[in-house]
């Protein structure tokens, strides 16, 4: 599928030079979203069939700085998926050295647009679930 690529832009960084690291997060939701696009099933047509799929948790492990003008390289993978919950794992690697500077994760529940209550995809989206389950299997 690929990886997504960020560019760091100057108002990213802080005091010291390096990029704060509330951009992390953000960065995790770029290439979260690039993914979704990439499998078909982007925001537009989750909205579209009424799921929601927010974050529940995100957490990252900073390894090493990032600088302005550097470019990061950030690979996505489903790492659990169950129809009603998922997680996915991030790795931030410099594009030029591939060395790896931050690691995280983000929990998420597939909801009804409406009611904002868990739904499975599995019962509801069939064509969603077997859509997971044919990136997970690659």
């Amino acid at each position: 599928m690929g990886n997504w690529q960020h560019k760091v832009q100057y108002y990213e960084t802080d005091q010291m030079g390096i990029v704060h690291h509330s951009n992390s997060i953000r960065w995790f939701e770029e290439a979260r979203t690039w993914m979704m696009d990439e499998m078909q099933f982007g925001y537009e047509k989750m909205e579209a069939l009424n799921i929601l799929v927010p974050v529940l948790e995100a957490s990252a492990k900073y390894i090493s700085m990032v600088k302005f003008g550097e470019t990061v390289e950030i690979t996505t993978h489903i790492s659990q998926f169950t129809g009603v919950k998922m997680v996915i794992e991030y790795e931030i690697r410099d594009l030029v050295s591939g060395e790896l500077r931050t690691t995280g994760q983000t929990k998420h529940a597939f909801l009804d647009k409406n009611s904002y209550r868990p739904i499975s995809l599995k019962r509801n989206h069939k064509e969603i679930y077997d859509l997971f389950h044919e990136v997970l299997d690659k």
